[in-house]
């Protein structure tokens, strides 16, 4: 069986509020978790963690002024990233324009 290519994985995480932010475990934590967890789940299709955060804590989504979300938008046009996990996605009609873009 051929390896696979390595892939380049980033998490996004991202809370309207910064209700709850202060706790030593919140709502950025438990998304992390869970898409750390799916992305191990990938190890044997190549899939490998960046050690990079992108957390956008109590930022509405449905701007794209996030200084995380641009940290991030940034490195995948410097192809430092190549694939991106997120815990939920929002509605297609709740998504600012451009951000859900193939290639």
């Amino acid at each position: 069986m051929p390896a696979h290519k390595p892939k380049r994985c980033a998490i996004y995480t991202r809370k309207s509020s910064e209700e709850g932010l202060e706790q030593d475990f919140n709502s950025l934590d438990a998304q992390r978790e869970a898409c750390e967890a799916f992305i191990k789940s990938q190890t044997g299709e190549g899939w490998r963690l960046l050690k990079q955060h992108y957390d956008d804590g109590g930022l509405s989504g449905a701007t794209m002024e996030r200084p995380a979300l641009q940290r991030l938008l940034t490195d995948i046009r410097e192809h430092q990233v190549d694939v991106v996990v997120v815990y939920k996605v929002e509605p297609p009609d709740a998504v600012p324009g451009g951000l859900c873009q193939d290639g």
